[in-house]
């Protein structure tokens, strides 16, 4: 389907972080489990902190994009999350809303990983895409059966040697058709299938071991997914 229409994305669900925690994540901190955000021209229509935060960013003809969370403190340390994401796709709505809903699962859970095993450690953000030749039907399986995990279920421990990164030595956090997450002692790794929403391979690196280098960590990591879609 094509052409202007509003879209929503909900999600509820639980968060291993305080209120405080996961709004100081999804404000200053989303280079850590999503991608840089600062440079969003976007306005805080509501701001009640640490419970409920709307961000919002308009646009000519009616346009669109806001962002709703609202926290409540649960036992543990634990929040209880509401999360609607919602504005308007102006084509290929259904292909975008697919990508947007299925992207969004992904980084909150991302999210919960950064919160319980890296929360408040400085981070070094990189950013990676596939060449062209990923942009297949069957490109996100060549890369998970080149990083040797294909088949692997979620949860379980993994050692993948990557030609000219090195051993990483982990878990497997997330896996499914579109997605990979595989988190180590001092990195999360994500893998987005994003073939099937009309683009290529990409994956990002959330480095928290206090060394990271980005322009090398982008070097060794295109030279790989150069290789495997040769």
């Amino acid at each position: 389907m094509t052409g202007k229409r509003e879209f929503e994305i909900v999600f509820d669900g639980e968060i291993p972080g305080t209120p405080e925690r996961v709004w100081e994540a999804v404000t200053n901190g989303t280079p850590a489990w999503m991608f840089p955000t600062d440079q969003w021209p976007s306005v805080m229509t509501v701001e009640e902190y640490p419970n409920h935060l709307v961000n919002r960013m308009d646009g000519p003809d009616g346009w669109f994009n806001q962002l709703e969370h609202v926290l409540e403190p649960l036992e543990g340390g634990r929040a209880k999350l509401h999360y609607v994401h919602s504005g308007i796709f102006e084509d290929n709505w259904d292909e975008q809303y697919d990508g947007a809903s299925k992207h969004t699962a992904f980084y909150l859970h991302t999210l919960g990983q950064y919160l319980q095993h890296f929360d408040g450690k400085p981070v070094v953000f990189t950013d990676i895409q596939a060449p062209a030749s990923s942009q297949t039907p069957d490109g996100f399986v060549q890369l998970k059966k080149a990083l040797g995990v294909d088949g692997v279920a979620q949860g379980s421990p993994v050692e993948v040697e990557v030609d000219g990164v090195g051993m990483l030595s982990g878990e497997l956090d997330f896996s499914n058709e579109h997605f990979l997450g595989i988190r180590t002692g001092d990195a999360l790794y994500r893998f987005f299938g994003r073939n099937a929403f009309g683009s290529t391979v990409g994956m990002t690196v959330h480095d928290f071991s206090g060394s990271g280098d980005s322009e090398a960590t982008a070097k060794a990591w295109g030279a790989f997914l150069e290789k495997v879609y040769a």
